[in-house]
């Protein structure tokens, strides 16, 4: 795992809306924002099962986040990694956690009861800031 430098971790700890690249089944990228946020070195994002950036991670887990400055266009993170790992427990606390972290609510206003939220664990192979 490659450490993210402290000088780019504001990036990824600040309420920053990422962009994640994950490779569809045709090949062609695919970008969505998304919330996020760390554990243990872990880039954690939080999706719900089903979702085609779901299915591209589960099926081809090579990915990429890029975290732009709001404040500056020109200071950014791009982390490149897999996913090391997926899973439903804490599914629903974790995006209640980001909600609060990037809304300022207690519990994440769009939950819906037929959907399972997941967790994804991504680990930086590669990082590269400016």
């Amino acid at each position: 795992m490659v450490p993210i430098p402290d000088q780019y971790r504001d990036l990824l700890q600040a309420p920053v809306t990422v962009s994640l690249a994950t490779v569809l089944p045709s090949g062609q990228p695919q970008v969505t924002p998304v919330w996020c946020d760390m554990e243990d070195g872990y880039i954690r994002i939080n999706t719900a099962a089903g979702r085609q950036k779901h299915k591209d991670m589960v099926e081809r887990p090579r990915v990429t986040l890029m975290a732009l400055d709001p404040t500056n266009p020109y200071r950014y993170l791009e982390v490149r990694g897999r996913v090391a790992r997926i899973t439903e427990e804490g599914g629903d606390a974790h995006i209640d956690k980001l909600a609060k972290d990037y809304m300022g609510v207690e519990r994440y206003p769009d939950h819906d009861p037929t959907s399972t939220r997941v967790i994804c664990y991504i680990e930086p192979e590669k990082v590269l800031g400016q």
